[in-house]
């Protein structure tokens, strides 16, 4: 173990792990309340079950280290198919929780949500296939593979429906497309396809009166001014308000939170950082801010060192991921932007997502230590 953490970016590597670790407390605090009142479970039901989630996804990120990234040439093209079929499986027999079918029951012990490990997979196969054809990107059929296959699963997603990890692959995807050193004609073609295609959904939707959106959906894109709406739409993030100035400074207390008394839904997932703030206080939460600074800014420091295309895409791939569960996750909490049900790395309950952010942490770490080994052999020729 003590020679393996030697090849690790070990403060990246060290803040990850602390992070997880505040989290799955903060997953106890904000869960106690809601698992008994709510779901008639154990006050600790979250709790234990995050805590199983995240030895498995340290397990899973111990196994990705130590698998070379040439390995996932072939890998990753299971990986596209067994996520394809069950999206596919999803749309006959997927499981509906929060009128979303984004599960796969297995058994009575737990349910797996396949298109969280399709962010990862697809930086994947972005990476592995535009290093293979390095020397065919400005041909569009080429160029356009990896977005094509994106688009098909993004279509998927969507159908469950589930708004905000179709949101989240879509940005992947497309900010993954635009960095890589494709032909900027092809580039600007996609851009204007994009925009094309936004223009004619939204003269459909004034023309015929209908959106693309339920109703559940259109209430969450109102999201100017909630405490307007504090009896309706607004009711949950005016709360999430409550939540944060009851905080101040120093918090309220560890466990003291008056907020996850059923004021806030799944506190445990999506609004676990107004529990942070409220307990915790704006001064431990800007600590924490900062940790997932350090986290970023590590992975930015390991794409940069990259030697090669394909280590360059999986760590920027990374970066985007994690800094897109942020940032979409506390401008929904801040009431900036639309409640998308996106989890906030290291905090939200979720085995799937945990498991997918080991694994994709996993990876940069890989792609650490195999230019670091490259650079080695470099000087000692």
């Amino acid at each position: 173990m003590g020679r393996m953490l030697s090849k690790l970016d070990t403060t990246l590597f060290f803040t990850t792990i602390f992070l997880f670790i505040v989290g799955l407390i903060m997953i106890f605090s904000a869960s106690t309340i809601e698992s008994f009142m709510r779901y008639g479970t154990s006050p600790h039901h979250f709790f234990i079950r995050q805590a199983i989630f995240l030895i498995a996804g340290f397990i899973a990120f111990m196994f990705v280290i130590n698998i070379p990234l040439k390995k996932y040439h072939t890998y990753v093209w299971f990986g596209i198919y067994g996520l394809l079929l069950s999206l596919f499986f999803l749309l006959a027999y997927g499981q509906a929780i929060n009128s979303s079918f984004s599960w796969i029951r297995i058994g009575n012990l737990f349910s797996i949500q396949p298109s969280e490990f399709a962010k990862t997979i697809l930086i994947l196969l972005m990476a592995s296939f535009y290093y293979r054809n390095i020397n065919k990107l400005d041909n569009y059929v080429t160029a356009l593979t990896p977005p094509i296959i994106g688009f098909i699963i993004v279509v998927f997603v969507m159908f469950q429906p589930d708004f905000g990890t179709s949101v989240i692959i879509s940005l992947i995807v497309f900010l993954i497309f635009i960095l890589t050193p494709i032909n900027s004609l092809i580039k600007m073609s996609v851009i204007k396809i994009i925009i094309g295609m936004i223009l004619v959904g939204l003269v459909v939707m004034l023309i015929s009166g209908k959106t693309f959106f339920s109703g559940t959906q259109m209430d969450r894109l109102n999201f100017i001014r909630p405490c307007s709406r504090f009896e309706t739409s607004g009711y949950h993030v005016c709360n999430g308000y409550i939540a944060i100035n009851n905080g101040g400074l120093f918090g309220v207390g560890l466990g003291n939170s008056t907020q996850k008394y059923l004021y806030l839904p799944d506190v445990h997932t999506d609004f676990i950082f107004a529990i942070v703030l409220e307990e915790l206080g704006l001064l431990i939460t800007l600590f924490i801010m900062f940790l997932f600074s350090v986290v970023l800014y590590r992975i930015l420091a390991i794409a940069r060192k990259s030697t090669n295309l394909m280590e360059s895409i999986i760590a920027y791939g990374v970066l985007i991921y994690i800094f897109l569960h942020i940032i979409i996750n506390l401008t929904g909490l801040l009431g900036m932007l639309p409640l998308t049900g996106v989890p906030l790395p290291f905090f939200s309950y979720g085995g799937s997502y945990s498991l997918n952010l080991f694994v994709a942490l996993g990876l940069v770490q890989r792609v650490h230590i195999e230019s670091n080994k490259k650079t080695l052999n470099k000087k000692e020729i």
